[in-house]
């Protein structure tokens, strides 16, 4: 029997299960296409009756999914590259960082965050375990080391004298098969009166609004306020305020500390810690029931593929996201049903989607296609997307957004 991620209890209760998928940011390419030999794993999550940490029952090797081909480049995300400005200016002002400053980012990509404070002349370190991302930020001037995050490694840091007036972890905790051994890390780093962000996609929303598509091996946890104070109060950490933030379909930021540190609880907290308890989200019959919700938005996207088809319309996807894959695969889409998907990262372009083997295109090739459709993948980016793509009106071409439930958008 699995255990609990961070408390060890038994896991009896499932949350969702997605069957065999591959892994859902592992673009083939044409040689790997024609190999025919695309490993698959159980995508099944569950939750801890316990602590209420929903978390994916599998063993996938963080090495497997965060190698030195991951292609995920935060900054090819106008959109998140803004909100990554908007942090270092409120974080600056808030703290009132500067020059004798230092801001640690765990995860720190392609520096499309760090850059930002840099600007402001406050001094950066970025943690970042893959290769060719953090390649990309020291080309910019982003001093990174390419490591995992854990205990070891702020020890490490610490150590050797760089210790955090402000760390960042945003859209990071889920990714951390072990949690324990990660967030261990975090007070060797931080200063006594440090304050530590995270960042990440709200629980309660995946369920209120079955975004079960941000379900992909690579996530090992979904997070909610009530799980991750129980995994912060274990390694002497707490929360002192919330945001929520609607980058990604809803999301929450918890600025931390340590526990003796001065910061003063704030509303925003207690409000976060009052909805999900009317949600019910300390009570694990309210975990149950997801499955037959998520089912009925594949059953809705699959009337619409098969309508679509028998009208002799062509469907495109605009955004080769992860989440986009898990939502195709669940839904037994191939390249039958969608014709070509772009995406703006030349790193995933000439490749095509793990597990329904669409081909993936730049975004050039809209206007060359025309298709009658445009698949949204990326919803939580819908607003940048029909901006950039507006001109497919002008042949007829009409934007679909599949989740919650499928509509095509006026």
């Amino acid at each position: 029997m699995s255990l609990c991620r961070f408390c060890r209890s038994p896991l009896t209760r499932t949350f969702l299960d997605l069957g065999l998928q591959p892994l859902a940011n592992s673009y083939l390419t044409p040689e790997q296409l024609a190999a025919g030999n695309e490993p698959v794993f159980p995508l099944h999550t569950k939750v801890c009756d316990a602590c209420f940490l929903v978390q994916a029952d599998h063993e996938v090797p963080a090495e497997a999914i965060f190698d030195e081909g991951y292609a995920y480049f935060s900054s090819f995300s106008p959109g998140w590259v803004e909100h990554a400005r908007r942090y270092a200016e409120a974080m600056i002002a808030r703290f009132g960082l500067g020059p004798e400053s230092l801001v640690v980012e765990i995860a720190s990509n392609d520096g499309y965050l760090l850059k930002h404070f840099l600007a402001r002349d406050v001094p950066v370190l970025g943690i970042e375990p893959t290769a060719n991302t953090a390649e990309a930020a020291r080309a910019i001037g982003v001093r990174t080391d390419v490591v995992f995050f854990n205990a070891e490694t702020g020890q490490t840091l610490a150590a050797r004298g760089d210790r955090a007036d402000l760390m960042a972890a945003n859209n990071v905790l889920a990714h951390v098969p072990d949690l324990n051994a990660f967030v261990g890390g975090f007070p060797h780093v931080l200063k006594p009166q440090g304050v530590l962000t995270f960042e990440f996609p709200h629980l309660l929303n995946l369920i209120e609004k079955v975004q079960f598509d941000t379900i992909y091996h690579e996530h090992y946890s979904y997070l909610s306020l009530l799980a991750v104070e129980q995994v912060l109060a274990a390694h002497g950490l707490r929360v002192f305020d919330v945001e929520q933030l609607s980058t990604h379909g809803g999301s929450l930021r918890l600025f931390c500390c340590h526990q003796a540190a001065g910061h003063a609880e704030t509303e925003g907290l207690r409000a976060v810690r009052a909805a999900e308890a009317a949600a019910g989200l300390d009570r694990p019959e309210t975990y149950d029931g997801f499955t037959a919700r998520v089912e009925a938005v594949r059953d809705s996207f699959q009337a619409f593929l098969r309508t679509a088809k028998d009208d002799g319309k062509a469907i495109a996807a605009y955004g080769a996201a992860a989440k986009g894959n898990t939502f195709l695969n669940y839904c037994g889409t191939t390249a039958d049903d969608i014709i070509e998907a772009y995406d703006a990262n030349p790193a995933k372009q000439d490749r095509y989607l793990p597990g329904s083997h669409v081909p993936i295109r730049a975004p050039a090739a809209v206007a060359s296609s025309r298709p009658d459709y445009v698949l949204i993948l990326p919803w939580n980016l819908k607003d940048e997307i029909t901006r950039q793509l507006a001109f497919i009106a002008d042949w007829g071409g009409r934007f679909v957004i599949a989740s919650p439930r499928t509509e095509i958008l006026d």
